[in-house]
């Protein structure tokens, strides 16, 4: 492994932290307003965040004599595929979002990290053979998801059923974006997509008549920001320049400690703790993860070999 390599993983590793306390600076954003309010505003910030990085984008471009957008000139499709994503997105992140306000961040992590045993599910549909291990993940998570958030009634818990719904919400957001991204710019469709999210959540916060006081606003202008700028603005970004030098296996592996991170971070900012059968929900649920995304790091690992011979 050379040092961009490192430098690349333990940039994800970063990204992960980033994700990981933003389930915290979520919860106290809960505190002061409404989901919708909440989702607005922190999706209006990163799509401002995001403006500046486009700007140094196209500068740099015309300054190289590259044409502005090095995509196919569809701007139908940008746009289209913005929206899409970004409804997709206002459903996902206002389901998780009140579901946080019923459920621990920590469970809301492992639960949420999901997606990543969902995905490849998911492919069925798309005609694509699942190896074993993802069926055994999804066996796994089905355990893990029992022991994390059901009582002996077999009922989920309401703040758990509202996260786990909000992971199909971010499965069909993934599926969408890898349907959209290689044909337009990621970051201006992620910026379209952010300020589709804000406006959706503005409409639903209206529906809701739960329109934030400044007052509320005040109190809750650090979680709008973290969350806004730091967990979409800057992770995505950091995310996007680490990728380049790491297997996309390895790079959501990494990504996907930020479930690691938020009972973590709940536990010591929030005194959020978990009792002895919600840890081994959270164990067997984090083994799922990495065992769903093996196929992939055992493909990487054989390509790099091949190379090497």
């Amino acid at each position: 492994m050379n040092r961009k390599q490192i430098q690349s993983n333990l940039m994800l590793v970063l990204v992960a932290l980033i994700w990981g306390t933003a389930f915290v600076f979520q919860a106290m954003g809960g505190d002061s307003m409404s989901a919708y309010a909440f989702n607005a505003l922190r999706s209006l910030a990163a799509g401002i965040a995001l403006l500046p990085l486009i700007a140094f984008n196209n500068a740099k471009q015309k300054k190289s004599g590259r044409a502005a957008e090095a995509y196919p000139k569809d701007r139908r499709t940008l746009i289209v595929g913005g929206i899409v994503v970004g409804a997709a997105l206002a459903v996902a992140s206002a389901l998780q979002q009140l579901g946080i306000g019923f459920t621990t961040v920590g469970k809301a992590g492992f639960i949420t990290a999901m997606y990543i045993v969902f995905v490849p599910v998911f492919g069925i549909f798309q005609r694509r053979r699942l190896p074993v291990t993802v069926w055994i993940s999804v066996a796994l998570g089905v355990v893990g998801l029992y022991f994390l958030s059901m009582n002996g009634s077999f009922t989920l818990q309401k703040g758990d059923a509202l996260i786990l719904c909000c992971a199909f919400g971010y499965t069909a957001h993934i599926l969408l974006i890898d349907h959209f991204s290689p044909k337009v710019d990621g970051i201006k469709m992620s910026c379209i997509q952010f300020f589709v999210c804000a406006a959706l959540s503005a409409v639903f916060m209206l529906i809701d008549g739960s329109v934030p006081t400044w007052q509320a606003i005040g109190e809750a202008i650090i979680p709008i920001l973290y969350t806004g700028v730091m967990s979409s603005g800057v992770g995505y970004t950091l995310q996007i320049i680490a990728q380049k030098n790491t297997e996309p296996a390895v790079a959501s592996l990494l990504m996907s400690l930020e479930s690691v991170f938020a009972a973590l971070a709940g536990w010591v900012l929030l005194n959020q703790k978990f009792s002895g059968r919600e840890m081994l929900g959270c164990a067997i649920m984090f083994a799922a993860i990495v065992l769903a995304q093996l196929p992939d790091l055992i493909a990487a690992a054989r390509k790099k070999k091949g190379k090497a011979a």
